[in-house]
């Protein structure tokens, strides 16, 4: 086995694992709003479990670059240079999958849970446009709704009044509901951020790989038995 195949094979496993936990962390919010209200899409902790970043992009759009590699463990299609080619192919769109996962990621976690911005707390108030994302600034990102004794922004005070907020910030506990909707909501993209990190490197990583395998080609042994 040559270090392309045996790249190749511990990329698979990798994703594999990256593919559930981020399948797992999205499914999580989603159960929580189901089994704590009677009726579908009220009081959801975020809008942004609704656009599945775990399911489909760190979920879905993994599984076909993870089944590609997967198969250079049992001298499968990934042991010609075709095969290493099309696993680089298809690892694109592992990078595509965990792009959306980091960008709906880093919106939710700019946001914050929907206790913090929306009165009726309901899924009527999210708009499910990629404009959302596209539109993120870098600059306005911050975790102040994490981080103060309440997550409802103040209005009416001076600018002087909000310098002096970092004297007032702690870390929430669970003593009330809204602290426990911001630590939940923190955690869960904080944890499908890092999932789509690991995933965008993974992803990469293989399509160098699968592009010096199709070049340099595989081990002559294994090559023949494909």
């Amino acid at each position: 086995m040559t270090c392309c195949e045996g790249w190749t094979s511990c990329n698979g496993i990798c994703l594999l694992i990256l593919l559930v936990i981020g399948v797992v962390l999205n499914a999580i919010p989603l159960g929580i709003d189901l089994v704590d209200q009677d009726k579908d899409f009220q009081n959801p902790i975020s809008c942004y479990e609704w656009w599945f970043p775990g399911i489909i992009g760190a979920g879905l759009m993994v599984i076909p670059a993870t089944t590609m590699s997967l198969a250079a463990r049992k001298r499968g299609c990934c042991n010609n240079r075709t095969g290493m080619l099309l696993s680089s192919l298809l690892n694109a769109i592992t990078v595509i999958g965990a792009v959306y996962c980091l960008l709906v990621s880093i919106q939710a976690l700019s946001e914050g849970p929907l206790i913090c911005n929306s009165p009726s707390n309901s899924t009527t108030t999210c708009e499910f446009s990629l404009k959302n994302l596209t539109d993120f600034h870098p600059k306005s990102f911050n975790l102040q709704w994490f981080f103060n004794d309440s997550c409802v922004p103040p209005t009416g005070f001076p600018n002087s009044a909000i310098n002096n907020m970092h004297s007032n910030w702690r870390i929430p506990n669970s003593n009330s509901e809204e602290d426990r909707q911001r630590i939940f909501h923190f955690s869960v993209f904080l944890s499908l951020f890092l999932v789509g990190v690991l995933e965008l490197l993974f992803g990469l990583s293989q399509i160098v790989i699968g592009f010096l395998g199709c070049l340099c080609g595989v081990s002559g042994q294994r090559s023949q038995i494909v």
